[in-house]
């Protein structure tokens, strides 16, 4: 059992005749089960074609027909990104994870609007993971992104993280005291994204194959508070916090588009507070964060 994703998983790659959806794909391909799960790709000037042995489609809509694929990821150029998101989106997939990074804020407001405003007419709810995020694995089933696989091992830890870097750190650091993981997910640094950090808590605190979780936020936004005071009340598991951008000056832009601090209640102190006050063990010092769970489970 995992969130989200799986061994069966049938995945699309919009992008996939590009030089990072070509690479991306490859490994993923070579990783667990990837040969099986991912099924098609799409360009609507290459269809027809095939890649990798996978079949190329002139769009999400055909590429889901045809295959059965229930998940797409996006490797589309900054430009043309939303579109893809919102294609994926039109064709009632339950998932599409954008890695792209650099889409205008603008786009994706508009399509975050479209994607409301579909569900508000009693449309499909499509998951959106991103944008500028790494993905997210399964260990030792799949992986849909960028991450590096070998870091990995199965097990019952989970991950959440807005930041890419450090969400392998934390795999990594797991993986380095026998603590393997049950789902890996980074859900982006953009102001505007999909998957917040309060969803992936609620779905964790539901899986019944994950003990315990490392929750990785930045500097920025009301999106680890909101998540902390969920748990609070409703999460039934231990969960190790971070937040990233302790030393960060009020008004600095840190890297990362959401993370830019007023010097309210989203600074990395006030963030850390409200964590440590919903029940959460918080750490200031990442290289602590497993043991620190360790010492939890």
């Amino acid at each position: 059992m995992s969130i989200y994703i799986n061994k069966d998983t049938k995945v699309i790659t919009q992008g996939i005749t590009g030089k990072t959806g070509q690479f991306h794909t490859e490994k993923c391909q070579e990783y667990a089960n990837g040969k099986n799960c991912f099924v098609a790709g799409v360009n609507p000037k290459k269809a027809g074609e095939s890649i990798f042995n996978i079949p190329i489609f002139g769009s999400v809509k055909e590429a889901a027909k045809q295959t059965g694929a229930t998940v797409s990821v996006i490797y589309v150029p900054p430009p043309g990104a939303a579109a893809a998101i919102w294609e994926a989106v039109e064709a009632d997939l339950d998932m599409a994870i954008c890695i792209t990074e650099g889409i205008p804020v603008r786009d994706m407001l508009e399509v975050r609007n479209k994607m409301r405003a579909k569900e508000a007419a009693g449309g499909k709810k499509t998951l959106l993971l991103g944008p500028n995020c790494p993905g997210l694995i399964t260990p030792d089933e799949i992986k849909i992104g960028i991450m590096p696989g070998h870091i990995h091992r199965k097990g019952r830890i989970g991950v959440v993280s807005r930041s890419g870097t450090l969400t392998y750190e934390a795999v990594a650091q797991l993986t380095e005291i026998g603590l393997g993981q049950s789902t890996a997910v980074g859900i982006g640094g953009d102001p505007i994204n999909g998957l917040k950090h309060i969803d992936v808590m609620k779905a964790f605190n539901d899986d019944p194959d994950t003990d315990a979780v490392i929750m990785i936020g930045e500097i920025g936004g009301p999106d680890e508070a909101d998540a902390a005071r969920w748990c609070k009340e409703h999460m039934k598991k231990p969960v190790v916090g971070f937040i990233a951008g302790v030393t960060a000056p009020p008004g600095k832009r840190m890297g990362h588009a959401g993370a830019l601090i007023s010097g309210g209640a989203d600074t990395a102190e006030a963030k850390l507070e409200i964590m440590e006050a919903s029940g959460f063990t918080v750490t200031k010092n990442f290289s602590e964060l497993a043991k620190r769970l360790k010492a939890l489970i």
